[in-house]
């Protein structure tokens, strides 16, 4: 039977313990950015895509509407999800440029400086 105490740390073979890494400042304030951005705009766009479906099931005569030709409004409204998705993914791609990118490059190079 082994003497050894099960609670004990494994040895260090020289690698960088990650759970002190996600339980810095930095990384931290990084999961909040990222957070903060995805979690609300996840929630817009579901309630959009969510008034949609239930616009086209539920009241079906207005979402017939012609506009102009045979372009209805549930037609509009459609195409108007991929217009949100591409602006979605454009606004994200800016803000991560601008907010995340900076932070995860500054968090990258501090442990490359510390694993040399």
């Amino acid at each position: 039977m082994s003497t050894e105490s099960s609670s004990s740390p494994p040895p260090s073979t020289g690698e960088k313990d990650w759970r002190e890494v996600q339980s810095a400042p930095e990384f931290q304030d990084l999961r909040r950015r990222l957070r903060n951005f995805v979690f609300p705009i996840t929630g817009l766009f579901l309630a959009w895509y969510l008034l949609y479906v239930l616009l086209a099931s539920y009241a079906p005569a207005f979402m017939s509407v012609k506009v102009f030709g045979n372009v209805n409004i549930g037609l509009i409204f459609g195409l108007l999800q991929f217009v949100s998705t591409f602006a979605i993914t454009a606004w994200y791609v800016r803000f991560a440029d601008r907010r995340l990118d900076p932070l995860a490059g500054k968090i990258r190079s501090d442990l490359e400086e510390e694993a040399k």
